[in-house]
């Protein structure tokens, strides 16, 4: 039986917007994401067929294309913002095919580091083609997006995407390690949190800004409107590992645990069961304790405190994108941070 908690039910924290304001993001972004996968693929051109095909795996159509969708409408945004016009440039486009090839590659990556088996409700491509191939798929999409990188020609966003897989790798270093006291160890997880989600949506945001407006205090707003709803959107991805259903999610719930992973969630349960301090610092690796963690995570506020932060971060968003002229794009990534809030998987 699924334990789900219901996230609207918490939602008390955000203005209702109103039907005329109402602006679907999916339907706004739809036309500027035609064909992305296409074009994503083109990008993958490889001779060996079976490369290719590994490749082109999760670029299936059936993502949710959360990144580019973000990318796209900070790119109008920021042009209605700084001339009035609704027209987004080739090079912007550019960057959301790019932030999802960045990604793609990252989670190609992490299912080896973590030995998944399931990703999107699919088997991952290190359970069909082996560990070696899947790492190798991996570097072929990120020096893919390299090339496609480099044929912007603009060395300030070339720098600024670049900045994202150094902190992929940061992150995943982070990840690795743990803190003994309480609130370095929070601020350990805020930061690799940062490193390994955020980074990606706030320097694509940052980058496509650039590219649309020469105004530095609107570069800041695009990359701090992305850094919060990264973060917000991952605080929630930590929540759904104990709420959600496993078939619901596309891959295992209570993975986190199971890789030894302190997330939100526990941290904030810990505070009101001191005994998981030591689980914590084995990293969940003694028989029972996965099942133990997840019980007291369960009887403690653990997931309403995680929802709770998240819905600062999204405050936080929406304040910053406020700032810019008010557009149909401006009030989509509005209602971005609400459906970060409010999905289930």
């Amino acid at each position: 039986r699924c334990h789900h908690t219901s996230i609207s039910q918490m939602c008390s924290c955000s203005k209702t917007i109103s039907d005329e304001k109402y602006q679907d993001p999916f339907q706004l972004g739809r036309k500027d994401l035609k064909n992305l996968y296409e074009d994503i693929k083109k990008e993958l051109l490889v001779s060996t067929a079976e490369l290719r095909e590994m490749c082109e795996y999760y670029f299936d159509g059936k993502g949710k294309a959360f990144r580019p969708m973000i990318v796209v409408l900070m790119a109008r945004a920021c042009n209605i913002h700084h001339n009035n016009s609704r027209e987004m440039q080739a090079s912007q486009r550019s960057v959301a095919i790019i932030a999802e090839m960045i990604h793609t590659a990252s989670l190609v990556h992490d299912d080896v580091i973590d030995d998944a088996n399931s990703r999107r409700g699919k088997m991952t491509v290190n359970q069909i083609w082996g560990e070696r191939k899947a790492v190798l798929a991996g570097d072929f999409i990120l020096s893919a997006a390299s090339v496609a990188l480099a044929r912007i020609g603009n060395t300030t966003i070339i720098s600024v995407l670049t900045q994202v897989i150094e902190d992929l790798v940061r992150g995943e270093f982070l990840q690795l390690g743990s803190k003994e006291n309480e609130n370095e160890r929070f601020a350990h997880y805020l930061e690799k949190t940062f490193k390994k989600t955020a980074s990606l949506i706030a320097n694509s945001c940052k980058a496509v800004s650039i590219l649309g407006c020469p105004d530095p205090k609107v570069h800041e707003i695009a990359y701090q409107y992305g850094k919060n709803v990264g973060i917000a959107f991952q605080l929630i991805d930590d929540v759904l590992d104990f709420t959600s259903c496993a078939d619901h999610l596309g891959k295992p719930t209570a993975a986190d645990l199971k890789l030894g992973l302190a997330t939100g969630p526990v941290l904030f349960a810990c505070r009101q069961f001191p005994e998981m301090n030591a689980m914590i610092m084995r990293r969940f690796s003694k028989p029972g304790d996965v099942e133990r963690a997840r019980k007291y995570v369960l009887q403690s506020d653990g997931v309403q405190q995680t929802t709770y932060l998240a819905q600062r971060y999204c405050h936080e968003a929406t304040r910053e994108i406020s700032k810019l002229r008010p557009s149909p794009e401006r009030e989509a990534l509005i209602q971005l941070t609400e459906m970060v809030l409010l999905r289930d998987k």
